[in-house]
């Protein structure tokens, strides 16, 4: 985790730079793609997702090393070979991974969270789930164990093709000539976060689109269809928390509800979207087929606007202060470090939902985070961090203020249509 932490903490300043620059150039072209909280909830998604990661919130069902040791033919040695090799069996792995979260009910509530923006840019990109707490991918990798490609290469090459696919969130890259029969382009990918019926679960391909040429799963951009972005199921929240498992409490919830047993079971298993015939009636959901151009997008004045700059740069200042000395804290630090970052991303975000039990939230929020920082088993912060110590402990006193002062305040806002 050490060494993954420091990967992130080169990257993470990288694609921020990058998303100014796409801000910066639809400023001036007046091809503006990002709207504040749209662009907050993103980059906060991509927050929580690096803290869950890298304090390991996850159980394995099975690994590649366990496949690899049982599975394994032959025995290779690291070569550019086995690393395109290898490469090429990752993004396969992908592709049927991904058709399996578009598919399925229980595994479309671990990538909603990729398709919530209404928007689409490179900071979307970012919006990675933290509800794939049960690591089952592996089983994907079966040909790359049969061929013996090394555990240490997939390691090694699957941040790598993560990374890849940020570059095609973007609305500014037209279509790549005969780059569009061998790679994913930001074109392809416009089609695969659209709503309209042409494009619904299509261009599943994470960097090569022969897979999805192959599998009958291709669809090109059409200039007669215009991308609609977001999910059928409007999301409405900028909370990246509660969007990671919105999809999962509602299938809870209809299991619970349904009078059939075997509905209690098939809930999860059914193609995505299915529900028992007596909860859809109980419990309506709104939905954007018939609407596509309803969009949430409320309206904040600047002092809310603000406050959630102000929450999110020193978040982001204590994710980095985290990732910059991870292997310097204990286990038991790094968790609970992590989980109030959590709490806090959650508390914001919240804020800016305007629930009503949101600026209470922040108050104990406020406690929670100053009880933190001054219990003795932290002192390791005021003795060796004494700039990062005044720091955060002045954050969350402005967050116990902030809550009370939002609790006079009306959250003056509106969905608009656009």
């Amino acid at each position: 985790m050490e060494a993954y932490a420091a990967v992130l903490l080169w990257a993470i300043p990288g694609f921020f730079v990058l998303v100014l620059t796409e801000i910066v150039y639809g400023h001036f072209t007046k091809k503006q793609t990002y709207t504040l909280m749209d662009t907050l909830a993103s980059l906060s998604s991509g927050m929580t997702n690096v803290i869950k990661d890298v304090l390991g919130l996850a159980f394995i069902l099975i690994s590649y090393p366990f496949l690899l040791k049982y599975l394994s033919l032959i025995e290779l040695e690291s070569t550019i070979g086995i690393y395109i090799t290898a490469f090429i069996a990752i993004d396969f792995a992908s592709y049927w991974i991904h058709r399996l979260n578009h598919k399925i009910n229980i595994f479309w509530n671990q990538h909603l969270i990729h398709h919530s923006s209404e928007e689409f840019n490179l900071a979307c990109a970012l919006r990675q789930s933290i509800s794939n707490l049960i690591g089952f991918s592996a089983l994907f990798l079966v040909p790359a164990a049969f061929l013996g490609i090394p555990a240490e290469v997939i390691m090694t090459l699957s941040p790598l093709h993560l990374f890849a696919q940020f570059w095609y969130h973007t609305r500014h890259i037209g279509k790549l000539g005969i780059l569009e029969y061998v790679l994913v382009t930001p074109s392809q990918h416009r089609v695969h976060h659209a709503i309209n019926p042409i494009y619904i679960d299509k261009n599943l391909a994470a960097i090569f689109c022969v897979w999805d040429r192959m599998f009958g799963t291709f669809q090109e951009e059409l200039e007669s269809e215009p991308p609609v972005y977001g999910t059928l199921k409007p999301v409405q929240s900028w909370n990246p928390i509660w969007i990671n498992f919105q999809h999962f409490w509602v299938l809870l919830r209809d299991a619970w509800y349904t009078e059939s047993w075997v509905s209690k079971v098939k809930i999860w298993f059914m193609p995505t979207g299915w529900r028992p015939i007596d909860v859809k009636d109980r419990f309506p959901l709104t939905t954007r087929k018939n609407k596509p151009e309803l969009r949430f997008n409320p309206h904040y004045n600047k002092n809310w606007k603000a406050v959630a700059v102000f929450h999110f740069i020193l978040l982001v200042y204590m994710l980095i202060f985290l990732l910059g000395r991870f292997s310097e804290f204990e286990t038991s630090f790094q968790v609970s470090y992590g989980l109030l970052l959590m709490l806090s991303i959650f508390g914001f975000t919240a804020l800016m939902d305007f629930y009503s039990w949101a600026p209470r939230f922040e108050q104990f929020r406020g406690i929670i985070g100053l009880g933190f920082l001054f219990t003795p088993q932290h002192q390791l912060l005021l003795e060796a961090y004494p700039i990062s110590q005044t720091i955060f402990t002045l954050y969350f006193i402005s967050s116990l203020i902030i809550g009370f002062w939002a609790r006079k305040q009306a959250p003056q806002r509106r969905l608009v249509l656009n």
